[in-house]
């Protein structure tokens, strides 16, 4: 029965301190404060308050299979994965597409440097079959023109002695 009347009591000092008006500047630390001095006069001697702790042992239980909520999760990781997917997509297409814009540039830088060479090449050819570089060097080599049957064809027979091979008539064409 005293336990009783001293729990009431107890209550009842809570109680008031609750009713109490709160003010808005009050803080809560100062409310935890004045709770904790509330139930220290409530109680009865200087015995310490004593908190025991309470662990909850959950191993045992096993949590109930819900079929929508698995349904649902599935649902959206399938649409996430499309999502993934398709990203991939566009971000390979858009890689492949920058890499075969740097082959195209390689190619045309080659295709110039190709030109160029087959320029300078020409030019060369032009200047080492020029008729008359062919004759000064003809000449600082001592050679002179071909005497009639030094020439021999390509097909191995050779040419009459008094055989002209080409001749030019320089025909005149008057205009009347």
């Amino acid at each position: 029965m005293a336990t009783t009347a001293l729990a009431g009591q107890q209550i009842g000092m809570m109680g008031k301190a609750a009713v109490k008006p709160q003010r808005r500047t009050q803080s809560l630390a100062e409310r935890n404060h004045e709770l904790f001095e509330a139930q220290r006069k409530a109680r009865r001697g200087p015995t310490p308050e004593v908190f025991f702790a309470k662990h909850i042992d959950n191993t045992r239980l096993v949590k109930a299979d819900d079929p929508e909520r698995r349904r649902e999760m599935r649902q959206f990781a399938v649409a996430m994965s499309m999502l993934f997917v398709l990203v991939m997509v566009y971000v390979w297409q858009h890689f492949l597409a920058i890499e075969i814009g740097y082959k195209v540039e390689a190619q045309k830088q080659q295709v110039e440097q190709l030109r160029e060479e087959n320029r300078q090449l020409r030019l060369t050819e032009a200047q080492l079959t020029d008729p008359e570089r062919i004759d000064k060097i003809a000449k600082q080599l001592g050679l002179d023109a071909p005497q009639p049957g030094q020439v021999v064809r390509p097909d191995g027979s050779l040419l009459p002695a008094g055989a002209v091979v080409a001749q030019s008539n320089a025909l005149a064409l008057v205009a009347q």
